[in-house]
Parts: structure tokens; sequence; C-alpha cells
């Protein structure tokens, strides 16, 4: 162990493997905490309002949150047999069930959620074994688009954030505008610098605008003074029912929360390693995945899935140093034990995350953007992604356009334009032609072609002498 802390440097946080020293793993790994802790409550917090639960089994269920995604985010982190991708992927609760969540809760209830969760969890961990045969579907024109689809799909949620989060009485009021803004410019002074205060700039830039907040009289410290000093985290605190109605939707939530998983991955080898992510990696980030969701079934939380938030942070900082994680993951854990300091975080406002939140995600979208400039944009590519971006994205920006369509398309591809772009992504790259122009074909005259097809033969011709 002597030998290993002597091994310790600052550069390690550019590696995977490698010891850093505490002084700089413990602020790099709570920086990850304090991307994604609001997006792991959230979900929970908009389920509560519309079941009747008891403020006390409430803060059961997000203090169980936590402690659900530390162990989760440590099986990415060092994998147990194929569990776990053995990269700085962080877990957390899902906010793409909300949609489904919702619509069984208001139907069965709460408890139909968490049956449908433990069907869907396995059924996940059952497809991540055929990532390998599937993965000629995800070749790096796909990966790629389905990275940018996640940065332009959060940019919104992003903003949202920025306001004061969505449903807040007072969004979009100048102290949200004030917070958000001051914590993006804190975060863009503070990337001028090097070493430790720029890969550090997101933290330092929340921990400002959290005081800015503080200062302004933004922050209602009441959940903290009433919440415990010490718990232990509960499972089994709510029952299962289980429901075909309710299976069904799940499952095909799952399918897309594998593709969105298949991207994070993707998007953290890219972005933070400069390489494609393995088969190895995917089928271990989405065989954990599964895992997370059926450990938070048990734990009464909706499923767990790789961040997207912490996917910026790793494109942003280059960080991707996996002993930074764990700190971040364990930092988690003890949340898990001591809700009144997770209550400091959860009344903190969004505005606070949401100057972060911006960059983040657009760090998301430009490591799309660059791993896209290493595949040939000739023609028929240029189309794939004309279709993928212009029909997915739209579509996840007016998902209205669904609303005739049977439901499951409805809980599918309306709930955000990521699987959408994976749908048009892998069948345009399956069925257009690689050694054909499909830009041609449309705007190429009938003239135009038998002029093509003379100089064909004349060519064919001179070879053949």
């Amino acid at each position: 162990m002597k030998k290993f802390m002597k091994n310790a440097s600052k550069d390690n946080i550019y590696n995977l493997y490698g010891y850093v020293p505490l002084q700089t793993a413990i602020p790099l790994g709570i920086q990850h905490i304090l991307a994604m802790f609001l997006g792991n409550v959230s979900p929970l917090l908009i389920i509560f309002g519309l079941i009747n639960i008891e403020a006390s089994t409430q803060t059961i269920l997000i203090q169980n949150a936590m402690f659900v995604a530390a162990i989760a985010t440590i099986i990415q982190l060092y994998p147990i047999w194929k569990l776990g991708a053995g990269l700085p992927i962080v877990m957390g609760t899902s906010s793409g069930f909300i949609g489904t969540a919702k619509a069984i809760a208001t139907q069965f209830g709460y408890a139909a959620i968490l049956g449908a969760s433990v069907i869907g969890s396995i059924f996940e961990i059952i497809l991540a074994f055929f990532i390998k045969p599937l993965k000629k579907l995800f070749p790096p024109i796909v990966t790629s688009l389905v990275i940018i689809s996640i940065g332009l799909s959060l940019l919104p949620v992003g903003i949202q954030y920025f306001g004061g989060g969505q449903g807040a009485s007072d969004f979009g009021s100048w102290k949200h505008l004030l917070v958000g803004s001051v914590v993006i410019l804190t975060i863009i002074i503070l990337k001028q610098f090097k070493g430790f205060i720029n890969v550090a700039s997101i933290l330092i830039g929340i921990v400002v605008g959290y005081i800015l907040a503080i200062c302004l009289k933004m922050v209602d410290f009441t959940m903290v003074k009433e919440a415990s000093w010490f718990a232990i985290p509960r499972p089994f605190v709510m029952g299962f029912e289980f429901k075909w109605e309710a299976i069904l939707p799940m499952c095909i939530m799952f399918i897309a929360t594998t593709v969105e998983t298949i991207g994070d991955t993707s998007g953290i080898t890219n972005g933070g390693l400069n390489r494609e992510a393995t088969n190895k990696e995917l089928t271990g980030s989405v065989m954990a995945d599964g895992l997370g969701s059926l450990l938070g079934s048990c734990f009464g939380v909706l499923p767990n899935t790789s961040f997207s938030q912490n996917v910026g942070l790793v494109t942003t900082t280059k960080v991707v140093n996996k002993f930074v994680v764990l700190i971040g993951a364990i930092f988690l854990l003890i949340l898990g034990f001591f809700p009144k300091i997770s209550a400091l975080f959860t009344v903190m406002p969004q505005s606070v995350l949401g100057g972060a939140a911006v960059i983040m995600f657009a760090m998301i979208f430009v490591s799309g953007l660059q791993s896209l400039f290493k595949v040939e944009l000739n023609a028929r590519n240029t189309l794939i992604i004309a279709l993928s971006l212009g029909l997915g994205i739209g579509i996840g920006n007016v998902p209205q356009v669904l609303s005739q369509m049977p439901n499951w398309v409805q809980t599918v591809f309306a709930q955000n334009g990521i699987i959408m772009v994976f749908v048009i992504a892998t069948i345009t790259n399956l069925i257009f032609p690689k050694d054909k122009n499909p830009l041609a074909d449309i705007s190429t005259t009938k003239d135009d072609l038998n002029h093509t097809n003379d100089d064909s033969k004349a060519e064919e011709n001179l070879n053949n002498l």
C-alpha cells in the first residue's frame, strides 16, 4: 500500500488507473456527486407528487436512492465477473422512466412500478449478452449520433435547471438567472487556469453559486433541520405487484435505456479516452445497468442507469481516473446513511446546478461531434446524419406528432429523441449501400444516368484492352 501511495500523482487523474492523492481525489469525486445529485432524486420526487406516500417513507426511499446509486457505480468501476464496464461511469435513478412510471403509478400504484422494474431489469441483463453479435448495429456513425442526441436532448433540461427547475413558482426569475450565470462565469474564468483549479472548476462554480443563492435567501433549510443524522438504508420498504400491462411498456423502456447506456459508455471512451468502447465494456455497462435497476427495485426506487451529466463532466475535464469516481461513490454511499447531509444537497436551488449543467450537456454534444468528424462525411453518411438528427431530434422536441399513434409507440419514441435517432441511424446505415451515393440518386436526372452508364461502358472497354 505504501508503494501504491508513493506512486500517487496528480497526473493520474487523466489516466484510467493509478492512485490520485486524496486532497485531489476528494473534491473531484464530490464534483461528480454534485453533478448528478438532483437528477438522482428528482424522478422520485415527481412520482411522489402523484401518489400518496407518507413523508417518512419518502425520506427512506430518497436515502435508498443514494445507496443504490453508490453500489451500482462501484460495480461499474470495478467489475464483478461480467458485471460492469471498468470505466468511470456514474449511475443513478433514471429520469427516462418518469413518463412510463407516471402512467403505471396512476393506474396500478407504486408496487406495480417496482414489479415491472424487476422483470425489466432481468430483461436488460439478458439483452446485455447479445451486445457483441449486435455490435454491427453500433458502428461509429451510429454511436456518434446517439452521443450527439443525448447532448441535444439534455440541453433543454439544463436550461430548465438554469431557470429554477420545471414547475417552480419563480421559474425564470432574475435570481435564478443571476445564480446560473454566475456559475457559468465562474467556470469559464477557472477554465483559463491550469492544474487543479481547471479540473475542479465545476465544483467551485457550484459552491460559489450555492453561497450566492444563500445570500439571496433562496434556500429553505427546513428539510435539513428535520432530517435525522443517521439511518440505515432499508430494502423491501415497498411491495411488488406484477401486471403485464405495466411490464410490457417497462421492458420497452429498458430497451431504450440500453441504447442510452451504450451511448453514455461510448461518450466516456470517446470524450475521455479518445477511442471506441470495446464489446466487453459495452456488455459490462449494460449488464451493470440491469443489476443496478434490479437492486433499485428491491430498495423501492426507480430503475438505475448511467448518468449523462457525468459523461459531460468527464468530457469537459478529461478526468477519467477510476479512483476519483470511487471517492465520489463512497461519498454518495455516506449520503445514504446520513440523511441530514443529503438534505443539504436536496435544498440546493436547481439554478445552481443549471449553470454547470448547460456547459456539461453541451460538452456531450461536442464530444459526439468530435467522434462524428472521425467518420468519412461522404454523401451516404451525410444523408444518414441528416435523417437521423432531423427526424429524431425534431420528433423529440415535438412529441405531439405521435399523439395519434399506439400507446407503445408514444411510450418509446415520445420520451426524447435519443431512441428515434438510434433507430433511424441504425436502419439507414444497414439499408444504404456503402458503394453507392444516395444523394446522387436523388438529384441525378435520367440523362445524367445514361451519360454515366456510357462512360462506365467506355471505361470497361479500355480495361478489357
